[in-house]
């Protein structure tokens, strides 16, 4: 069952892979690995200020609670309890958010001890410190945060440095004028426990808040609380699963990165690899593209593949080649041989007639060898053409040409319309086409000839149409093979058509047989110029 659910998963993943471009793998696994450092280190930045802000929400809350029992507990306040209409109306309920950045925040020096001042505690303040002093204290034992009580006049009444004055601390002085205030200030206690320590930027910090008492109205007092951020290693042990959650993801996101390479790049690139090796031996063939394959691995695929069959193709042409070349040169060869071996042997006692015949079939074979060689070489440069740069003709005077010089013996009426098309095929290929066409129509007992052209929207057809025997429908699919002639015998070679298409191929242009039957029909396929 298990492996079946992974079969469909892969099925769905191959189906709905996108094409993805081998750039685009390459960028993103580079880019990825660029951006885990800085991504890193802005994770733990971020981690260790939202450790000091969660501290200092935490000191937030207890100077709140704190404020309100004192308000509530102090000499003559008059506690009014808001109304439901007042709970409900809009904005009744704000709370302080933690302002507190490490980046931004000036840190200040360390609290210095409270002065010593003249100037008498407030009596109300010390009877509401003694009530409060249980409720403080076992907040302090609790948080360990250092709570401390000042009167309105910034008098420790509560607290370290009781009977001193800390009016002078900016936190005390913004709480004396009404606003809850938090600084950051340096921890001159602060020892390192740890060799990597050095890493946070708070574990030297100590977060100090203060927040007004008001009473009828009044500032009466200040509720001043200090204490250290959690330590950042400490908070990533406390905060573990949540970071382990993070690595996971992270290894997650890194493992997908490297099969995105590996299904991508490396295993078509291996695939393609045993193609290319089992291509090499002679065998084997060009696999699909994986569908996960990225755009320039299938785009090789498919060229490779295209590779593979054309050396395939040319393989197998050079074997039928040389086979045919070979079956071509053998019958002249021991023909001339035959009457050599002749001559050498009865030469003196031949007659001079039987003698004169003899040399005239070596001549003729010898002669029939030389235009052998003089095909191959045609049908040689024709295969090995390549297409020609910019080539722009214009068919009229083209076929003008070769009409008039081929004339004798062959009526050829030429039909081509006005403002045709520039091709973009050699005019000198376009004439050994067509002279091979018409000299092949003249072989045959053809003694009329139509040429005639045609124009579509990005080729152009030019027919030519004999009256000769026409082509039997078995020789028709055979008709461009190299060697193949129904004229052995008159001394054909059966290369002329052969280099005729191949010309014409070289220039993504064609030559095809189109009717057989009443005479014969060539067409050819040639493309327009972009001139």
């Amino acid at each position: 069952m298990i492996a079946g659910a992974v079969q469909g998963l892969r099925g769905f993943v191959r189906a709905h892979w996108p094409a993805l471009r081998l750039r685009t793998i390459l960028l993103s696994v580079l880019f990825f690995a660029a951006i885990l450092p800085g991504v890193s280190a802005i994770f733990l930045r971020v981690y260790e200020n939202t450790l000091v802000r969660q501290t200092e929400a935490e000191l937030i809350a207890q100077t709140a609670a704190l404020s309100a029992a004192a308000e509530a507990i102090w000499p003559g306040a008059r506690i009014a309890m808001p109304t439901e209409a007042q709970r409900r109306a809009p904005g009744y309920y704000h709370p302080e958010p933690a302002r507190i950045d490490l980046r931004s925040n000036t840190v200040l020096p360390p609290r210095p001890p409270a002065h010593v001042s003249t100037v008498p505690a407030d009596p109300a303040a010390a009877v509401v410190a003694d009530r409060l002093d249980p409720v403080m204290e076992e907040t302090s034992r609790t948080t360990l945060a250092s709570i401390v009580l000042l009167d309105r006049n910034g008098m420790v009444v509560r607290g370290l440095g009781q009977g001193g004055s800390w009016r002078d601390l900016a936190e005390v002085e913004r709480a004396l004028a009404g606003a809850p205030a938090t600084v950051l200030r340096r921890n001159a206690a602060y020892q390192p426990r740890y060799s990597m320590e050095w890493l946070s930027r708070a574990s030297g910090l100590r977060i100090h808040h203060a927040r007004p008492v008001v009473v009828n109205g009044k500032v009466e007092g200040v509720i001043l609380t200090s204490r250290s951020p959690r330590a950042l290693f400490k908070g990533i042990y406390q905060d573990r699963g949540k970071i382990l959650f993070g690595i996971v993801a992270v290894l997650s996101l890194l493992s997908g990165l490297a099969v995105m390479v590996s299904r991508g790049i490396a295993r078509p690139i291996e695939v393609l690899r045993r193609a290319a090796r089992d291509v090499t031996h002679g065998g084997g063939v060009v696999p699909p593209p994986p569908p996960t394959a990225a755009v320039e691995i299938r785009d090789l695929y498919e060229d490779f593949g295209q590779m593979a069959e054309a050396v395939e193709r040319r393989s197998r042409y050079l074997r039928d080649f040389a086979a045919a070349v070979s079956h071509e040169f053998k019958t002249p060869l021991a023909g001339i041989q035959g009457a050599v071996e002749l001559l050498q042997d009865h030469g003196d006692d031949m007659e001079p007639d039987q003698r004169r015949r003899f040399l005239g079939n070596i001549d003729a074979d010898a002669r029939r060898l030389a235009d052998l060689v003089t095909r191959l070489l045609d049908l040689a440069r024709a295969d090995m053409a390549r297409p020609e740069a910019g080539a722009a003709v214009d068919l009229r005077p083209v076929v003008a040409r070769i009409a008039d010089a081929l004339s004798a013996g062959l009526k050829i009426r030429v039909d081509l319309p006005d403002g045709l098309p520039l091709v973009a095929v050699p005019e000198a290929s376009l004439e050994m086409a067509l002279t091979i066409l018409l000299e092949n129509s003249r072989q045959l007992g053809a003694t009329d000839v139509e040429i005639a052209a045609q124009a579509d929207d990005d080729q152009f057809r030019l027919t030519v149409s004999d009256n000769g025997p026409g082509v039997a429908e078995g020789d028709a699919k055979r008709i461009f093979e190299p060697f193949f002639t129904t004229r052995r015998s008159e001394g054909g070679a059966g290369l002329g058509l052969s280099i005729a298409q191949a010309l014409l191929r070289a220039n993504r242009a064609n030559l095809a047989l189109v009717k057989t039957r009443g005479g014969a029909t060539f067409e050819l396929l040639l493309p327009r110029s972009d001139d």
